[in-house]
């Protein structure tokens, strides 16, 4: 139950299923590597867009849980992306804005996915801006 795809890229990565569904546990499953998709899609979109806005972004971390559906085929009905966006001195709405085309305008695997399940996005800023010199 061990799989090992090649990418259009030219890229291989490796998929396995759990110990008892007949495989080694030694690789994600293919869901978990949908999910981990659309999170890079994602983050590549919104760390693009801030830095064509000029935005001091240093850092995206993309957290994603998702809920799937009991009965086969289960697919995914809630998914929950916890966006963790560090640089120096973000404007909270251009991080929102960001998050928001991504998600509504260019990510095809957050648009996808949405067709089929709820999507809910949070944000977090995290500002690496040094601290003043105390005196």
């Amino acid at each position: 139950m061990s799989f090992l795809a090649e990418t259009g890229s030219g890229h291989l990565v490796a998929m396995d299923g759990a110990a008892d569904g007949g495989g080694r546990n030694l690789a994600p499953r293919p869901m978990e590597m949908l999910l981990a998709g659309t999170g890079a899609c994602s983050a590549y979109d919104v760390v693009l867009i801030l830095k064509r806005g000029r935005h001091d972004v240093r850092g995206c971390e993309v957290v994603v849980h998702a809920d799937r559906a009991s009965e086969d085929p289960k697919i995914f009905t809630r998914i929950e992306m916890r966006f963790v966006i560090r640089g120096r001195n973000l404007p909270r709405a251009a991080v929102e804005r960001a998050v928001k085309l991504s998600h509504e305008k260019y990510c095809s695997a957050t648009a996808m996915l949405a067709a089929k399940a709820q999507i809910e996005v949070a944000v977090e800023i995290e500002d690496d801006a040094p601290a003043p010199a105390s005196a």
